[in-house]
């Protein structure tokens, strides 16, 4: 493939990988039939001990990069708030809501991770990242206001707030890796986390029952399948597809498939039979508008007064 081409290859791929996440979570918890199949804290739990093994020979070749019990805790802060409770709120949440519009609430993490640098890290915010923050609430105004229309009843309501809390999350476990583990490689900050998370993934499975359901359901390994793909595919091979991309082209470029993940989201969803309305598909452009204009406006300014 030319070279040239080969990093929109791997960003679209990537994008598919991630944005298609949401699907295989509900998947993992029903089959293809509509029966029931594992718990959302089943499906979670299962995610995170699949990946923690799959990737436990990395943890073992980096684990001498913990030097201190500070580089643990801030390690054990990228495992937890961006991994392990995150998966429990977005399994939970799509007990009730779609997956495609919890593709679309998954677009708040770039505005958490502004804020959060902010005012967690002293980060200084440019006059274009405030302007583009506000006009992505704007955006999160509309998807939650009108984007739902059950959500005026507490039992989607509820699993809203649960994904918003996931993007925080995320926010706190990306401005830590900026902040506190910058002196770490990508592969070593992913491995290190997820073999901090292999016992706490291994006592979840167990305390969730997620073996009996391997050993008693008829159609147990259906919904394995799934999430061993979202474990293995969603975690570790996209990790290594995220950091070959940022060597090819660069961060910037890179970060891109943060605004592809909810507009793959919303197609796979659509192509199952969910519903999606126009006031989501509206509302998420008026988010990714915010970020972008939040993140490029600047890069694209450059560019413009170079040509000149």
């Amino acid at each position: 493939m030319n070279k040239k081409w080969f990093p929109i290859f791997l960003l679209v791929l990537l994008a598919c990988i991630w944005g298609s996440s949401f699907i295989l979570m509900k998947r993992g918890m029903i089959a293809l039939d509509g029966s029931a199949l594992f718990s959302d804290k089943q499906v979670a739990s299962l995610r995170m001990f699949i990946a923690s093994i799959a990737l436990f020979p990395f943890f073992l070749n980096s684990v001498k990069k913990i030097k201190s019990l500070k580089v643990f805790l801030f390690l054990s802060v990228v495992g937890v708030c961006g991994n392990f409770i995150p998966a429990f709120l977005f399994t939970y949440a799509e007990t009730e809501i779609a997956s495609a519009y919890a593709g679309l609430l998954n677009s708040f993490t770039p505005i958490f991770t502004l804020i959060l640098g902010t005012l967690l890290f002293r980060q200084k915010l440019k006059w274009n990242q405030v302007f583009g923050v506000l006009i992505a609430f704007v955006g999160v105004g509309f998807l939650l206001l009108f984007g739902q229309p059950e959500i005026q009843n507490k039992a989607h309501f509820l699993p809203t707030l649960a994904i918003i809390l996931a993007t925080f999350l995320y926010g706190i476990s990306l401005n830590t890796i900026k902040h506190k583990l910058s002196h770490l490689k990508s592969m070593e900050i992913t491995s290190l986390s997820f073999g901090i998370l292999f016992l706490p993934s291994l006592l979840a499975v167990f305390s969730n029952e997620a073996f009996t359901v391997i050993k008693n359901h008829p159609k147990a390994y259906e919904g394995l399948f799934f999430i061993s793909i979202l474990s293995l595919f969603g975690t570790a091979f996209a990790l290594i597809i995220f950091n070959r991309l940022i060597a090819l082209s660069n961060t910037i470029f890179a970060s891109s498939v943060t605004f592809l993940i909810p507009i793959v989201a919303l197609f796979i969803g659509i192509s199952v039979g969910e519903k999606v309305s126009w006031v989501q598909i509206l509302s998420i452009f008026i988010v990714i508008v915010g970020i972008l204009f939040a993140n490029y406006f600047e890069l694209l300014k450059e560019k413009f007064l170079k040509r000149k």
